[in-house]
Protein backbone atom coordinates (compact mmCIF):
# COMPACT_ATOMS: atom_id res chain seq x y z
CA UNK A 1 0.00 0.00 0.00
CA UNK A 2 1.14 3.52 -0.67
CA UNK A 3 0.69 6.37 1.91
CA UNK A 4 -2.27 7.66 1.12
CA UNK A 5 -3.84 4.05 1.05
CA UNK A 6 -2.18 3.39 4.54
CA UNK A 7 -3.65 6.92 5.44
CA UNK A 8 -6.97 6.08 4.18
CA UNK A 9 -6.99 2.72 5.60
CA UNK A 10 -5.57 3.69 9.04
CA UNK A 11 -7.33 7.21 9.67
CA UNK A 12 -3.79 8.62 10.08
CA UNK A 13 -3.10 11.47 7.50
CA UNK A 14 -0.16 10.96 4.99
CA UNK A 15 1.33 14.81 7.06
CA UNK A 16 1.10 12.36 10.25
CA UNK A 17 2.73 9.60 9.25
CA UNK A 18 6.07 11.37 8.06
CA UNK A 19 5.80 13.43 11.33
CA UNK A 20 5.42 9.61 13.16
CA UNK A 21 8.15 8.32 11.43
CA UNK A 22 10.32 11.72 11.65
CA UNK A 23 10.22 11.27 15.36
CA UNK A 24 10.68 7.81 15.49
CA UNK A 25 7.62 6.74 16.90
CA UNK A 26 6.51 4.63 13.64
CA UNK A 27 9.30 2.61 11.60
CA UNK A 28 10.42 4.75 8.51
CA UNK A 29 8.68 2.52 5.54
CA UNK A 30 10.45 0.51 2.81
CA UNK A 31 10.77 2.03 -0.42
CA UNK A 32 10.25 1.86 -3.83
CA UNK A 33 12.57 1.65 -6.61
CA UNK A 34 10.84 5.12 -7.45
CA UNK A 35 11.47 6.17 -4.00
CA UNK A 36 7.56 5.66 -3.04
CA UNK A 37 6.94 4.23 0.59
CA UNK A 38 5.13 0.98 0.52
CA UNK A 39 2.90 -0.23 3.85
CA UNK A 40 1.65 -3.99 4.96
CA UNK A 41 -1.23 -4.80 7.04
CA UNK A 42 0.77 -5.23 10.02
CA UNK A 43 1.55 -1.12 9.79
CA UNK A 44 -1.52 -0.30 8.91
CA UNK A 45 -2.84 -1.65 12.49
CA UNK A 46 0.11 0.07 14.23
CA UNK A 47 -1.12 2.95 12.63
CA UNK A 48 -4.81 2.39 14.15
CA UNK A 49 -3.12 1.64 17.44
CA UNK A 50 -1.34 5.18 17.41
CA UNK A 51 -4.48 6.47 16.17
CA UNK A 52 -6.50 5.44 18.96
CA UNK A 53 -4.80 6.49 21.39
CA UNK A 54 -3.79 9.91 20.14
CA UNK A 55 -8.12 9.88 20.45
CA UNK A 56 -8.00 9.07 23.63
CA UNK A 57 -5.73 11.98 24.25
CA UNK A 58 -2.26 10.01 25.03
CA UNK A 59 1.08 11.57 24.29
CA UNK A 60 3.66 11.02 22.12
CA UNK A 61 5.95 9.64 24.65
CA UNK A 62 2.91 7.68 26.26
CA UNK A 63 1.93 6.19 22.98
CA UNK A 64 5.73 5.22 22.78
CA UNK A 65 5.29 3.29 25.71
CA UNK A 66 1.94 1.77 24.51
CA UNK A 67 3.53 0.37 21.34
CA UNK A 68 6.42 -1.15 23.16
CA UNK A 69 3.55 -3.13 25.83
CA UNK A 70 1.68 -4.02 23.18
CA UNK A 71 4.41 -5.26 21.26
CA UNK A 72 5.62 -7.15 24.35
CA UNK A 73 3.54 -10.64 24.52
CA UNK A 74 5.11 -10.87 28.41
CA UNK A 75 4.29 -7.69 29.42
CA UNK A 76 2.42 -7.54 33.16
CA UNK A 77 -1.18 -6.12 31.97
CA UNK A 78 -0.57 -3.75 35.33
CA UNK A 79 2.18 -1.70 33.89
CA UNK A 80 -0.64 -1.06 31.17
CA UNK A 81 -3.00 -0.25 33.67
CA UNK A 82 -0.53 2.07 35.39
CA UNK A 83 0.00 4.19 32.36
CA UNK A 84 -3.64 4.27 31.71
CA UNK A 85 -4.34 5.57 35.24
CA UNK A 86 -1.28 8.20 34.94
CA UNK A 87 -2.63 9.68 31.94
CA UNK A 88 -6.67 9.40 33.68
CA UNK A 89 -5.29 11.68 36.24
CA UNK A 90 -3.16 13.98 34.10
CA UNK A 91 -6.77 14.16 32.34
CA UNK A 92 -8.32 15.35 35.60
CA UNK A 93 -5.57 18.04 35.93
CA UNK A 94 -6.59 19.43 33.09
CA UNK A 95 -10.32 18.86 33.72
CA UNK A 96 -9.88 21.02 36.78
CA UNK A 97 -8.00 23.95 35.59
CA UNK A 98 -10.47 23.95 32.56
CA UNK A 99 -13.47 24.06 34.90
CA UNK A 100 -11.58 27.13 36.97
CA UNK A 101 -11.27 28.67 33.70
CA UNK A 102 -14.81 28.39 32.82
CA UNK A 103 -15.71 29.92 36.20
CA UNK A 104 -13.46 32.66 35.76
CA UNK A 105 -15.05 33.53 32.52
CA UNK A 106 -18.56 33.33 33.74
CA UNK A 107 -18.03 35.21 36.67
CA UNK A 108 -16.19 38.22 34.03
CA UNK A 109 -19.53 37.53 31.72
CA UNK A 110 -21.67 38.05 33.93
CA UNK A 111 -20.33 41.09 35.59
CA UNK A 112 -19.77 42.88 32.18
CA UNK A 113 -23.06 44.88 31.22
CA UNK A 114 -22.32 44.37 27.34
CA UNK A 115 -23.69 47.88 26.30
CA UNK A 116 -22.35 50.82 24.74
CA UNK A 117 -19.99 51.91 27.44
CA UNK A 118 -15.90 51.05 27.23
CA UNK A 119 -15.88 49.68 30.48
CA UNK A 120 -15.51 45.79 30.71
CA UNK A 121 -14.16 43.55 33.43
CA UNK A 122 -12.89 41.01 30.98
CA UNK A 123 -10.64 43.42 29.40
CA UNK A 124 -9.83 44.66 32.67
CA UNK A 125 -9.19 41.10 34.19
CA UNK A 126 -7.09 40.12 31.09
CA UNK A 127 -4.95 43.60 31.54
CA UNK A 128 -3.94 42.81 35.32
CA UNK A 129 -0.49 41.58 36.11
CA UNK A 130 -0.42 37.73 36.97
CA UNK A 131 -0.48 37.73 40.75
CA UNK A 132 -3.97 39.79 40.43
CA UNK A 133 -5.13 37.41 37.90
CA UNK A 134 -4.91 35.00 40.35
CA UNK A 135 -6.34 36.32 43.52
CA UNK A 136 -9.24 37.46 41.35
CA UNK A 137 -9.56 33.86 40.12
CA UNK A 138 -9.61 32.61 43.06
CA UNK A 139 -12.87 34.20 44.63
CA UNK A 140 -14.69 34.04 41.01
CA UNK A 141 -14.34 30.05 41.04
CA UNK A 142 -16.87 29.89 44.46
CA UNK A 143 -20.42 28.83 43.11
CA UNK A 144 -22.68 30.89 42.32
CA UNK A 145 -20.51 34.01 43.60
CA UNK A 146 -20.70 37.14 41.52
CA UNK A 147 -19.16 40.19 43.22
CA UNK A 148 -18.21 42.43 40.69
CA UNK A 149 -17.05 45.19 42.58
CA UNK A 150 -13.66 44.34 42.26
CA UNK A 151 -13.82 43.41 38.33
CA UNK A 152 -12.25 39.84 39.91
Amino acid sequence: MNIGQAAQASGVSAKMIRHYESVGLFPQARRTDAGYRQYTDKEIGTLRFIRSARDLGFSLEQIRALLGLWQDQQRPSRDVKALAQAHIDELDAKLREMQAMKATLEHLVHCCSGDDRPDCPIIDRLAQPPASRAKAAASASAPGQHDCSENA
